[in-house]
């Protein structure tokens, strides 16, 4: 079997695993808040965001192993750009924004503030170690916050049925098998992809910004399209804004750490690094507090800028 056609079968494979453990992660997440009367919104924002920002950590510390930082920094930048204008557009196609719940807001100022930071530290041009434990003590603590937040206001939604039995004892251990599918997934399809990128003469920082990225955002376009589609759209929402918020604090403040500090390419600061993140995250922002319907046909806008920011970058990395 040639090289290009175990490219081919990988990313295949990735996908299946990937949807599989979407599938599995959101109905065991759905049944656990069910029991335990927690916001569905705080679910996604938590266990389903932790679980689908596996790959990215994956990638950021394989990364920084072999010290190549700019791998870790393009992924998680490509990969909230990917969440916001791919997976959320695709959220808005399926309807979920139709029925969002109050804590979307607060979310979506916390991803602001996130980004803000992430752009002081790329303008700077390194995140010295104490700057990463800062990003780490500021996501706890607002994990922390809102679920306080959410148990207070007994915000805890109505479920819709399930295949799942209502069981803790089955729940548990399909959030756990989603987890591990999706992560395996994940680094199965960015190794056959990347292995298909270099074959057509893609650099690999560009590949860090679109393959890898993209790679890494497929559990959350998986997550999404699977909670979308079954009508559990505070899911959908909170996991891209949770993951989102943990890839910045939580995957670029972890890796700072274990690297003692990080070195930000100035490449990270043009407009489709940093400045497109920016961008991208406060128009949906905008939108949300302004209280304008992400509307379908806006879904679709935003999935074809995703697809025409993609294909600048390719463009990029041939010429």
């Amino acid at each position: 079997m040639s090289d290009e056609l175990i490219d081919i079968a990988s990313v295949l494979i990735g996908f299946l695993l990937l949807m599989g453990g979407g599938e599995s992660l959101v109905q065991g997440a759905i049944r656990i808040s069910d029991r335990l009367k927690i916001p569905k919104l705080l679910v996604g924002f938590t266990v389903v965001a932790i679980g689908t920002s596996l790959p990215e950590l994956a990638v950021a510390l394989e990364a920084v192993r072999q010290e190549a930082a700019e791998i870790a920094i393009g992924s998680v930048i490509g990969s909230n750009i990917a969440n916001v204008m791919l997976v959320m557009g695709t959220a808005a196609v399926l309807g979920s924004f139709e029925d969002t719940e109050s804590g979307v807001q607060r979310d979506a100022v916390a991803v602001i503030v996130a980004t803000l930071i992430f752009l002081a530290f790329v303008l700077i041009g390194e995140i010295p170690l104490i700057g990463g434990v800062m990003m780490l003590v500021i996501l706890v603590s607002y994990i922390s916050y809102s679920y306080y937040v959410g148990m207070k206001d007994g915000d805890s939604g109505d479920v819709e049925d399930s295949w799942l039995p209502d069981s803790m004892y089955l729940a548990i251990p399909a959030c756990i098998l989603g987890g591990v599918m999706i992560w395996f997934g994940a680094t199965i399809l960015v190794s056959g992809a990347t292995g298909l990128a270099e074959k057509f003469g893609i650099s690999e920082a560009i590949i860090g910004l679109t393959i890898v990225a993209l790679g890494t955002s497929l559990p959350e376009l998986a997550v999404t399209v699977v909670a979308g589609l079954r009508g559990q759209g505070g899911v959908a929402i909170g996991n891209i804004f949770g993951s989102n918020l943990m890839n910045i604090l939580g995957i670029i403040g972890a890796s700072s750490i274990v690297s003692r500090g990080m070195i930000i390419e100035s490449q990270f600061s043009e407009f489709y690094g940093i400045w497109m993140v920016l961008l991208t995250s406060g128009f949906v922002a905008f939108l949300i507090f302004r209280e304008i319907k992400i509307s379908k046909n806006l879904g679709f806008l935003m999935i074809f800028t995703y697809i025409s920011y993609m294909a600048y970058l390719a463009y990029l990395g041939v010429v």
